[in-house]
């Protein structure tokens, strides 16, 4: 059999490029074209041409020509060899939400760097969707799920957790379920920002929270307590409102407790979107952030900074949980006898910013 360098002398690089006449070409009409073997086409194309010792020159000119004739690899062919379909699935609740298309965008990202590709969902915060979502991905013979639950109910993960097909919990999770996850220190992030405003004077404090019974509420919910708690202000539970992280559920709880709380100074939002909806509310009822509310947000998207005044958040790493998600998954996925129990909590911020009003606090 002719070597790389047998071939490279008797086809000159510079004739790999001539053009093919067939529309759709593959690697072995590439090979008649070039006088390449279809393996050292395949090495180089896969990215392996280091590997492989295959010289700089001839890896340019089969790359040149691939490009010339828009040869596109069969993912579904390279799958079969392998036994393998180089795909994983992400389930989102809400793509619209800044802070899950951030860590779409990092899984995506982290993915590709292995070679694979993603089948995007989007659950829209409902648990009967992210079911029909899993089930939709496993029937495409996905090798690894990263999920973001809606976090309400694990009945339908049970499946995963027994089946064996890789799966890592982003942001939301269950503490109960045997499935590696990625969050944030959700807590102490709150307890931070209840602290601030804390300190700023403000004791009538009004929390937006959240989808109830998932993971981020509760520990958010718990953090606003535990400031409350530290410095002997009583829990008034009428200030903890909402049921969603969403624009409108901020909104509309806004709305009536500028009417049936009128000493509340502040806000802690439990979402970027609850406090987007808030800031719509203190608008139309003509109050000034922070003159008459003061607001702190959990999430910093790169909105924050822009708005007048910019506001105070709590900022969460999603290019950090991405990552670790993609490393969680692909350590299961390449490691599959590898036991990958218990989660990872990655640490918040406070941004300062000046959507807080000092208070004169009266002795």
């Amino acid at each position: 059999m002719a070597t790389e360098k047998q071939i490279s002398k008797t086809k000159p690089a510079a004739d790999v490029a001539k053009p093919l006449r067939d529309p759709q070409p593959t690697l072995q009409r590439i090979a008649d074209e070039s006088g390449v073997s279809v393996s050292t086409i395949s090495r180089i194309l896969s990215g392996q041409a280091g590997r492989y010792r295959i010289s700089k020159k001839t890896e340019a000119a089969v790359r040149a020509l691939a490009k010339q004739v828009n040869f596109v690899p069969n993912q579904l062919a390279r799958g079969l060899r392998l036994k393998k379909t180089l795909t994983i699935g992400l389930v989102i609740p809400d793509i619209s939400n800044p802070f899950f298309a951030g860590i779409a965008q990092q899984v995506a990202l982290g993915t590709h760097k292995h070679g694979y590709s993603v089948i995007l969902c989007d659950s829209q915060d409902s648990v009967e969707l992210e079911a029909q979502a899993l089930a939709l991905l496993q029937s495409r013979s996905i090798e690894g799920v990263v999920l973001c639950p809606v976090g309400q109910s694990a009945k339908h993960l049970s499946a995963f957790t027994q089946g064996g097909l890789p799966m890592v919990l982003v942001d939301r999770f269950f503490p109960d379920v045997s499935i590696p996850f990625v969050s944030s220190d959700n807590a102490a992030g709150a307890r931070q920002a209840a602290e601030l405003l804390i300190d700023n004077g403000h004791r009538r404090i009004i929390c937006l929270q959240g989808l109830r019974g998932t993971s981020p509420n509760e520990f958010r919910v718990r953090g606003y307590k535990e400031a409350l708690a530290a410095h002997h202000i009583p829990v008034d539970e009428s200030l903890i409102v909402g049921d969603s992280f969403t624009e409108e559920s901020g909104y509309i709880e806004t709305k009536l407790l500028l009417r049936t709380q009128p000493d509340a100074k502040a806000i802690l939002a439990l979402s970027n979107l609850n406090a987007l909806g808030a800031i719509r509310a203190l608008a139309e009822e003509k109050r000034k952030i922070p003159d008459d509310m003061s607001i702190v947000s959990f999430d910093d998207p790169p909105y924050a900074s822009f708005l007048s005044p910019p506001m105070t958040t709590v900022g969460q790493s999603y290019s950090e949980m991405g990552t670790v998600a993609v490393k969680l998954l692909f350590d299961q996925i390449q490691f599959p006898r590898r036991q990958t129990t218990g989660g990872i909590l990655l640490p918040t911020t406070i941004v300062n910013r000046q959507s807080v009003k000092k208070l004169e606090i009266i002795p």
